[in-house]
């Protein structure tokens, strides 16, 4: 054989022998489109580092897929659809992420969602709660879950305002968008259940700065409690304009003013707003609890203690949300997004934060979280702290 061809097939050789370690290296990219800026920037940051802090113990352990690392590539929604649409796009087409991550706002997720079962890329939602994001009539469906859920949110607040504050005659406070339509419908059903009816049923815009005239509806009708749905901003303007008009009346809210800077908007009665959360970081930690607190002192120099874990809910659905993903890309052996789809149903158990998860997933239910979830919260100075303690 000529040694120049003998050469050209040893080159060749050498070449195929080096494609599985460039394929191995090639990292495994994850999306995540969320609010990174405004008043929702905070609970976009709690997202991001609750990600950040599973894919470096993922990438500890020798990544997945046989060695390959996962890599974090964000976009900013700015809490609006188009430029949520636009951003997906982007790291769908562009960057070919292996899961989408969706961010706060259930008009933008579901919006997303249509797009990710259109191109076959798994979605997971750590925050946003609008009931359609997962039950989207998909077919097959890619959107999955690690969050609080409107109707099962709304079933809760229902209970809680009948065992702490006698409820019976509750007025509904809603942002007038999906996800106030999504809660209008729970609550409804909620008290339907119950044999009951709300006193009445008041919208406000996202920008409103006075919501007076929707509230003294409201308190004319009866309300002997208000339900509020709404993210920060919207949320302090109804603590405000119940300020302003001298209304002292139980508020028992969807998780929205946890998102943000609620307690410096909404001034001083904020702290009489009692909200849903998933998870808490006050009080005992489980092993899992502690790790994490200990691993985002240690990432993070500006949380010296668990009060700087804020909000909870957004660190702790985005730490499971990210390892039932990987677990799902294992299950799948590969990135394509059917695969991996499929592989959330194998998913048989993980010890995560928030509990531990048994079979998560099913193709009849993707949302992991359940009722059986959730603890009940208030701001005590700028601090969520669950109610009851103060520190």
């Amino acid at each position: 054989m000529p040694a120049l061809h003998r050469r050209a097939l040893i080159a060749a050789a050498l070449a195929c022998s080096l494609l599985p370690a460039a394929h191995a290296a090639e990292p495994i990219k994850i999306g995540l489109v969320t609010a990174l800026s405004g008043q929702s920037a905070l609970a976009g940051e709690a997202i991001t580092r609750g990600l950040t802090l599973a894919i470096d113990e993922v990438n500890a352990k020798g990544g997945l897929l046989g060695g390959r690392k996962l890599e974090l590539v964000r976009r900013d929604d700015e809490g609006s659809p188009p430029k949520g649409v636009m951003a997906a796009r982007e790291l769908i087409y562009k960057e070919k992420v292996t899961v989408l991550f969706g961010g706060l706002d259930t008009p933008v997720s579901v919006a997303i969602v249509q797009m990710a079962n259109q191109e076959k890329v798994p979605f997971m939602g750590p925050w946003a709660a609008g009931t359609p994001i997962t039950k989207n009539n998909g077919n097959p469906n890619f959107a999955f879950r690690v969050s609080a859920v409107d109707e099962i949110v709304d079933r809760a607040m229902l209970t809680y305002a009948q065992k702490n504050f006698k409820s019976a005659k509750p007025g509904m406070i809603l942002v007038n968008n999906p996800w106030g339509e999504s809660n209008e419908r729970g609550l409804t059903a909620a008290l339907n259940a119950k044999g009951l009816k709300a006193a009445g049923v008041e919208k406000f815009e996202a920008n409103d700065v006075d919501v007076v005239p929707q509230l003294t509806r409201l308190k004319a009708a009866g309300a002997d409690t208000l339900f509020l749905v709404g993210n920060v901003g919207p949320s302090a303007q109804v603590v405000k304009s119940l300020d302003r008009m001298g209304w002292k009346v139980p508020v028992v809210s969807h998780w929205g003013p946890a998102g943000g800077r609620f307690t410096e908007l909404a001034g001083p009665n904020a702290k009489n707003v009692h909200f849903v959360q998933t998870y808490s970081f006050f009080g005992k930690q489980s092993p899992v609890g502690e790790k994490v607190v200990a691993s985002l002192k240690a990432k993070y120099p500006a949380i010296k203690d668990v009060g700087d874990i804020t909000p909870a809910v957004g660190v702790a659905n985005a730490y499971d949300a990210l390892h039932l993903a990987a677990q799902a890309i294992t299950k799948a052996g590969s990135t394509d997004g059917d695969a991996v789809r499929q592989g959330f149903y194998k998913i048989d158990r993980y010890e995560g934060l928030i509990k531990t998860y048994v079979k998560p997933f099913s193709p009849e239910v993707h949302d992991a979280i359940t009722e059986h979830d959730y603890v009940w919260a208030q701001f005590i100075g700028d601090e969520i702290l669950p109610v009851g303690l103060v520190k």
